[in-house]
């Protein structure tokens, strides 16, 4: 049932050492999640745990990462701070069975609907997230709670432990990719800093990551209405979150190898992760950006990739905790450093003179809104925008060619799409007044999209009636027709075989 590998490129050493990689990566990230929600550090390792082992293993994107975001964690801390913990879990559940009927729905279709430069303004995004979150890494905080930044030496070293690791992990591929680069420089730089016994902050002082199994757990809630109220409105925020960031973070993989994921087994991949997670004390997740190119530039292709990050996760928390404690925190912001450089889409700042002002405008505006606010938020806004702004240039194309014929019969041959932003093009083009008795007007180059073009029609075709006229219309749909019936007898439509098109609904497409 469950591929194990992906494309000619994937094998089983590369995932494995490539989940390795990405498990060491898991750490900090999840821990520093974790914070920021308000939980207790396992409650974010557990959710990267639980959510990466069940979406490697039944989710639509072999190679993707999933687990414990920043995204849904800025979001989460309002719940916590106001209901607890036990709210957030309950919450989760809910957001999965919402992203289960997601997918079981096919709405993960929804994301094809995703403008390019929405796409890059979400990359672009993200990677700047991912740098401001290793910023925290700069700071210490002393006996009394107090944070403040690194300075002199200790500033030196880590700036100086963290260009090792980029350096490893550029130059290494040059000679050798037998190993991961990535996880050949964690290794390197944490010998190192043991081996001289320098004075650097490692994992441990973030938290400890040692624990046990997670173990099930019914969220202890009051099984009300009432707070299927309070969690109802964060659910539908968290699953439209890890929907968007999972399906965008696909959509990205599937570019860089050439691949294609499935959406909707994503959406109940997710949706079955989360619900379980939910019950197993964790924070709830979606895909990582950050962690997705760590694995994939690791060679990390196919599912077993995910599946071993998870277990090797989980074996970090049950036997190894002592160990991963000791690596540097420096060695694994150099490598999210590199993901930064690596995921940053360069080429928009150099297009960003060549597109038109208003793609350049949405993917500035998508990438801020993601940094300041969220990313559901950021890709919601600029589809909107990018919509706007095609149908105001769409609906300048509506205009017609005007004729009249050896009968004194004036004819409108139209041209343009018609729907709802193109109706006051349409309806400027006609002289009610001062036209003839008879007029034709002819749609055989257009198409009328949506039930307000064809109102439009009707509205007109009530303007000539008024004022005595005949109106003969040609080649329209037989929605059109039925709804000029009320028209009455000045108005003739006629249907050409020609012409076979609907007015097109989401029905009628599927």
């Amino acid at each position: 049932m469950f591929e194990l590998s992906h494309a000619r490129y994937a094998s089983v050493k590369n995932d494995i050492l490539s989940g390795l990689t990405v498990a060491l990566a898991l750490v900090p990230e999840a821990v520093a999640f974790a914070f920021v929600a308000g939980v207790n550090p396992l409650v974010g390792l557990y959710a990267a745990f639980m959510v990466g082992l069940i979406t490697a293993a039944i989710g639509g994107r072999p190679g993707m990462i999933s687990g414990a975001t920043g995204a849904l964690a800025v979001v989460m801390i309002y719940l916590v701070a106001e209901h607890g913990v036990e709210y957030l879990f309950a919450a989760v559940v809910l957001m999965g069975i919402i992203q289960v009927l997601a997918g079981v729905l096919k709405m993960g279709v929804f994301i094809r609907m995703v403008p390019y430069p929405v796409m890059l303004g979400f990359v672009n995004g993200l990677a700047i997230v991912i740098f401001l979150a290793q910023l925290e890494q700069f700071k210490v905080t002393d006996a009394a709670g107090v944070s403040s930044w690194l300075v002199g030496n200790e500033l030196m070293l880590m700036l100086g432990l963290i260009a090792l690791t980029m350096a490893i992990i550029y130059l290494l591929p040059k000679l050798t990719k037998a190993i991961p680069s990535s996880l050949a420089a964690i290794i390197v730089v944490t010998a190192l800093v043991i081996f001289f016994g320098m004075d650097t902050q490692s994992v441990g002082d973030i938290a400890s990551i040692a624990g046990g199994f997670p173990e099930f757990h019914i969220p202890m809630v009051p099984f009300t209405f009432e707070t299927f109220m309070i969690i109802l409105p964060f659910s539908l925020i968290f699953a439209a979150i890890g929907l968007i960031e999972s399906l965008l973070t696909m959509n990205l993989i599937d570019e860089i190898t050439e691949t294609r994921g499935q959406g909707n087994r994503e959406c109940v991949g997710q949706g079955a992760a989360n619900i379980a997670t939910g019950f197993f004390g964790g924070m709830g997740g979606c895909a990582m950006i950050g962690q997705s190119m760590i694995n994939i530039n690791s060679g990390g292709y196919g599912r077993l990739s995910g599946i071993s990050a998870a277990l090797f996760l989980l074996g970090f928390i049950l036997f190894a905790s002592d160990l991963i404690e000791m690596i540097p925190l420096a060695a694994l912001v150099g490598v999210m450093f590199i993901v930064v450089i690596g995921t940053f889409e360069w080429s928009s700042v150099r297009i960003l003179k060549k597109i038109p002002p208003a793609d350049a405008f949405v993917l500035i505006l998508v990438s801020g809104i993601t940094v300041l606010t969220d990313l559901a938020t950021a890709v919601i806004i600029g589809v909107i925008i990018s919509a706007l702004v095609f149908a105001w240039q769409t609906a300048k194309h509506m205009w017609a060619e005007q004729s009249i014929d050896e009968n004194g019969t004036k004819i409108y041959v139209m041209h343009g799409p018609l729907f709802f932003g193109s109706i006051r093009s349409f309806t400027d083009l006609f002289d009610t007044k001062g036209d003839p008795d008879e007029v034709v007007i002819d749609f055989k180059y257009t198409r009328v999209y949506d039930h307000s073009g064809m109102e439009a029609i009707d509205s007109l075709t009530e303007r000539y009636t008024k004022a005595g006229k005949k109106v003969h219309l040609r080649h329209l749909s037989h929605e059109c027709q039925t709804l000029l019936e009320k028209s009455g007898d000045l108005v003739e439509v006629n249907m050409s075989e020609d012409i076979h098109y609907h007015v097109e609904t989401e029905a009628k497409r599927k």
